[in-house]
């Protein structure tokens, strides 16, 4: 908010270049909002696919909890006014590796009553096709069987 006033009080004196320092710095501060916001959503995201695949099984809670990540990833990346997407294909799918270890971690918990580590768990899944399928559910792609 305090951002804001500056802005105001800046181009009421006229100075363009200062409020437009201003704005750029505002607009970092969305966008990185809205990148942690994917992020976190991502993490959700991968801990439900993973345990899906693990256990080989799924639930409605975890049915639910996918379709509400994908959902708002979704919605946190989209440029409503600019048409388009805060983060590229590929920026999204560096995003979600690099949440997957969390994920795992968060997974080793949840997964086959927590019995066990997220390094064994790993060896159960593979990581290439959960990022995959979490790419095709968020870019609303049809997903191989």
């Amino acid at each position: 908010m305090e951002e804001l006033l500056t802005l105001k009080e800046l181009l009421h004196q006229g100075n363009i270049t200062e409020a437009l320092l201003i704005v750029e710095e505002l607009e970092e501060m969305s966008k990185s909002d809205k990148l942690n916001k994917i992020f976190s959503y991502g993490i959700i995201l991968l801990l439900h696919l993973i345990k899906q695949s693990a256990e080989n099984r799924t639930t409605r809670s975890w049915n639910l909890s996918i379709r509400n990540s994908v959902k708002q990833i979704q919605r946190s990346n989209s440029r409503e006014k600019a048409k388009g997407t805060y983060l590229s294909e590929t920026e999204l799918a560096a995003t979600l590796e690099d949440a997957y270890d969390l994920a795992l971690e968060k997974a080793a918990i949840e997964a086959f009553e927590g019995q066990y580590e997220a390094e064994e768990l790993s060896k159960l899944v593979q990581q290439e096709e959960i990022i995959k399928k979490a790419m095709n559910l968020i870019w609303e792609r049809e997903i191989d069987a």
